[in-house]
């Protein structure tokens, strides 16, 4: 691996300066960070939790909402853009259908119900929305609040959806 040496760069941090890396491997010692203490504290509780929880149970939880979520929007008629099998039960993502706009759609369910929806990068850009249910936020009822959500605004937009339908297939998959 080359170094570039000489190179007038300004770093707006100090979490991962090679530069200054460099210098304190090198003949300087040149000194080069401090530890984020505040992200190994915030590590450390995430383990934590995790522990607490246990992790087939965390595991379970998370392979049940995604399932719950995934049965959701295809019963409002939207489809999932991973192939069965390859899907992550912590994201999904699903087709924006046509004629709807991926920001508008994004922009309301943010300022209405202050849930944020991701948009797609690269070749799905404005044709799928990604999904969330990571970590805290992988609960059943979030489950049903974006779900809902989603549908008083796909509704609002003029997109055919049947009322409840979302929230009764999630159902479904909660109480199976």
């Amino acid at each position: 691996m080359e170094v570039i040496r000489n190179r007038k760069s300004r770093v707006q941090s100090w979490y991962l300066d090679m530069t200054m890396i460099e210098r304190y491997w090198g003949s300087e010692r040149f000194y080069h960070h401090t530890a984020p203490i505040s992200m190994i504290y915030a590590f450390h509780e995430a383990l934590r939790i995790i522990h607490e929880e246990g992790l087939e149970n965390r595991f379970q939880r998370h392979r049940k909402n995604g399932a719950a979520l995934a049965a959701g929007l295809e019963a409002m008629g939207l489809k999932l853009v991973a192939q069965e099998g390859y899907r992550a039960p912590m994201l999904t993502t699903v087709g924006i259908p046509d004629g709807i706009v991926d920001a508008s759609v994004r922009k309301m369910l943010l300022s209405k119900y202050y849930i944020e929806l991701g948009g797609s990068l690269g070749v799905f850009k404005g044709k799928a929305w990604r999904v969330g249910l990571m970590g805290y936020s992988s609960t059943q009822r979030n489950v049903l609040v974006f779900l809902n959500a989603l549908e008083n605004i796909l509704a609002e937009e003029g997109y055919m959806v049947e009322r409840g339908a979302g929230a009764d297939a999630a159902d479904r998959v909660f109480n199976a």
